[in-house]
This record gives C-alpha cells, structure tokens and sequence, in this order.
C-alpha cells in the first residue's frame, strides 16, 4: 500500500506568506492579498499599535479577517540580550493584547530581527506557542523539521519571481512542497515595488493547484496528519483529529474526515 501526505483539497503545494511589524502599508498589502486570494500571516507589536505608521488597535480585527495575526513580542526586543522574565512578559503580554483584539488564541510567532537562542527555543512553547519564524532562507520547499526554528523559503526580495517560478514548476505529487515568503510590508513603499507582490499574486492565483493558507493553518494541518493512526500494513487508518485530512492512496486521493475510520484500497 503507497500512502503519502497531501494538503487539503487532495494538493501537495502550499504557500504561505508572513509579514512583520504591523504598519500601516499592511493595509495595502492585505487588499493585494485578498484580490488574488492569498492568505497571510501578520507578527505585531502590541506595544507599537497606534503609534507613528502602525497601525490602529481597533482596525486589526477587520484588516486582518481572513488571515492570522500572531506575535513579534510586545515592544521588538533582541531576544537573547533580555532575562528570561522579560522574554516571558514580552511573549505573554503581546499574545494577551492581541487576543483580545482578534477574539481568538493567538499562537505564532516571529522572533524580532531574527534572533533567539536555545534559551528562547526552549521556553516558548510552554507561553503556548505553537511555532515561530526565523529569518533564515532555506530556498527550498520542505517542510519544516521544528516548526519552533520555521525558517522560511525566502524573503520577497530574494529573487521571487524565479523561486516561485520553480516551485510552479515541479511535479513532484509524493511530497508536501511548501513555499513560505516573508518580510515588511513598508518594504514594497520604501522601494516603491508594490509591482513585485503583485506580479507574484497574480502567478500563483492562476493554479488551483496550490493550498493557500496561514502559518496557523499549515502548523495545525501537519499536526492532524501527525496524529493519523495506520494498521501495520498501512490499509486502515483512523483520523482522531477535528479536520479533515487528504492523503495520496497508489496514486488516488482520499479524504480522511473528522473521527473517520477508512478503509484504504
């Protein structure tokens, strides 16, 4: 029996987009964002909200609908020159605030200019952290190994177009292919490139072929998949978890539902 993981919908492609610091060009961001379809995470700093170019507390909610917003700390410290109280105040306090906000569990995030130690890594998934970004490029589609170190496919000024050109291109449907695109919104009107993220949406919307979704979204759905439990000759299996799963079956696509005991031929 040849089973292997696909995304929802029966794909093997996802993307996911991140963007840090909560200014107001989000704005403009989202709008793209949400023409084309695509879906986003947005790190802020509970502490900056309403200041200079971020963005208001009371807009976040409905700016944000449709995509997840997750943490960068509540005031952007480096992360590895702060006591652990601190580290532990800026995590807890952001998540409060912004959930009080978005009226969900906020459970990403993304460490501030890229810095963390062993320390951070250790104790943030006990602040209920689910995963958090670094700002190494991989330029490469795999799947994350600790989704606490989730080092992104690329940033969108690191040669975009011709990454996603060859993420379109591959035809590989036994592995999850994952491409993850971060930066700053304030990027695109410091450069005056909105043209890039543009041009990228309008490449990846025109494939059905790809599973647009949040950080969140990716993190819970490989989670799900984690939990699947197979018969030792991988025929039946048993979906504990509240979504549904779609897995690849010698070639055919099955659905896996909610609490769902299959049947595999």
């Amino acid at each position: 029996m040849n089973v292997s993981y696909l995304f929802p919908g029966g794909r093997s492609k996802a993307l996911t987009m991140s963007y840090d610091d909560g200014q107001v060009y989000d704005r403009k961001l989202v709008s793209i964002f949400n023409e084309y379809g695509i879906k986003g995470t947005f790190f802020l700093n509970s502490a900056n909200l309403g200041k200079d170019i971020f963005v208001l507390p009371d807009e976040v909610s409905q700016l944000y609908k449709g995509h997840e917003v997750a943490i960068h700390t509540k005031t952007h410290p480096f992360l590895d020159s702060i006591p652990l109280e601190r580290i532990i105040e800026e995590i807890i306090e952001d998540r409060k605030y912004l959930e009080l906000l978005v009226g969900s569990p906020v459970k990403g995030m993304s460490y501030p200019y890229g810095v963390y130690n062993e320390e951070v890594i250790k104790i943030i998934p006990s602040l209920g952290i689910e995963y958090s970004r670094t700002v190494n490029s991989t330029y490469n589609f795999n799947m994350p190994a600790n989704f606490i170190v989730w080092n992104p496919t690329c940033h969108h000024k690191q040669n975009l177009l011709e990454i996603t050109k060859r993420f379109l291109e591959i035809e590989n449907k036994n592995q999850l292919q994952l491409l993850y695109v971060w930066g700053h919104s304030f990027e695109f009107e410091r450069e005056n490139n909105w043209k890039l993220i543009e041009e990228f949406c309008k490449m990846v919307s025109k494939t059905n072929s790809i599973w647009f979704a949040t950080n969140i979204e990716i993190v819970r759905y490989i989670k799900a998949l984690r939990m699947l439990e197979f018969s030792v000759k991988r025929d039946i299996v048993y979906n504990p978890s509240a979504i549904s799963v779609w897995l690849s079956v010698n070639g055919s696509v099955v659905e896996v539902n909610p609490g769902q005991i299959v049947t595999l031929k």
